[in-house]
């Protein structure tokens, strides 16, 4: 099954949202590490937004991989 993560941005480029966030990392640290190790799955939106599309399974190796 696939996730979507959806993201919102400020107007420079922060991010300021963003779904399935860890509590212990900030908005654009958990996008940082998206943008690394989910390949070519996010796609730009219109008005400051974007959206991932990850496998369930690789999301949870994500977090997975940040409580160790």
């Amino acid at each position: 099954m696939e996730k979507m993560i959806h993201v919102r941005f400020s107007p420079d480029g922060t991010v300021v949202e963003i779904g399935e966030r860890p509590p212990s990392m900030s908005p654009q640290d958990w996008f940082d590490r998206l943008s690394r190790n989910s390949g070519n799955n996010y796609q730009t939106l219109s008005g400051g937004r974007g959206l991932f599309r990850i496998a369930s399974g690789d999301l949870q190796a994500l977090k997975g991989a940040l409580a160790k």
